[in-house]
């Protein structure tokens, strides 16, 4: 998961980072609240992990804000010396999807962040079939088809079409995009990822009469939605 850490304390940040780093996770660290705050307008992550008491804005000011202002979901963890129990109520009432007191353990971490992950519905790296009508996005064979049709598309079209069905309804940023589907190359722009997502609405024939629309969200990234139902014909 592409992970946003909130934690202005340097040595336990760099614990948490290490030990999400050893799990496969990519891990963006903050030591304040408004730079954090602000990076969420401009970038898109799969989990925030939140200490509480932080600089400028608190923890639990910041999971308001989140909850306020982003339309999409995002799981927010609390890693916090805060341990009484109207605190963690507090937090988890505000809309915090899980709670951690420190010192925190490594090996619970691992599984407080996977089953939020499970909850979340989110993808499943080992998940061979993606079968959302009409579409069917086999990710062992690399194969696309729309109503049973196969689509012929291009390695980077095929990636870039996975990735965002296995974030239907999420918000993703063009760097979350370029991250992960181009890597970290400098020589690519956003303006590739435009392009691509033109090519990829056209060949998949993604809109409304079918149920699915592929919005731009402005001065951030784009959304697959699956709509609640295609119009009538």
């Amino acid at each position: 998961m592409r992970i946003a850490l909130l934690e202005d304390d340097t040595d336990q940040a760099s614990l948490l980072i290490h030990w999400l780093s050893e799990a496969g996770h990519q891990c963006t660290h903050y030591t304040e609240s408004k730079p954090f705050v602000r990076s969420l307008t401009r970038d898109s992550f799969d989990l925030l992990i939140l200490d509480w008491m932080v600089p400028e804005m608190n923890g639990l000011e910041v999971l308001q804000w989140v909850r306020a202002n982003l339309d999409w979901p995002v799981l927010v963890l609390f890693v916090t010396q805060k341990e009484a129990e109207a605190d963690i109520v507090e937090a988890l009432e505000a809309g915090a999807d899980d709670y951690m007191t420190k010192p925190v353990k490594q090996m619970e971490m691992y599984a407080r962040v996977n089953a939020l992950a499970r909850r979340a519905g989110m993808h499943d790296e080992k998940q061979a079939l993606i079968d959302v009508d009409p579409y069917c996005i086999d990710t062992g064979a690399h194969t696309v088809t729309v109503e049973g049709e196969p689509v012929k598309l291009t390695q980077k079209e095929y990636e870039l079409v996975a990735f965002l069905f296995k974030n239907i309804g999420r918000v993703v940023s063009r760097r979350h995009l370029l991250e992960s589907v181009w890597g970290t190359n400098p020589d690519i722009n956003t303006r590739t990822i435009d392009t691509h997502m033109s090519r990829i609405r056209t060949k998949l024939g993604i809109n409304p009469e079918r149920g699915w629309r592929l919005s731009s969200i402005y001065q951030h990234g784009y959304r697959l939605e699956q709509l609640s139902q295609a119009p009538s014909e």
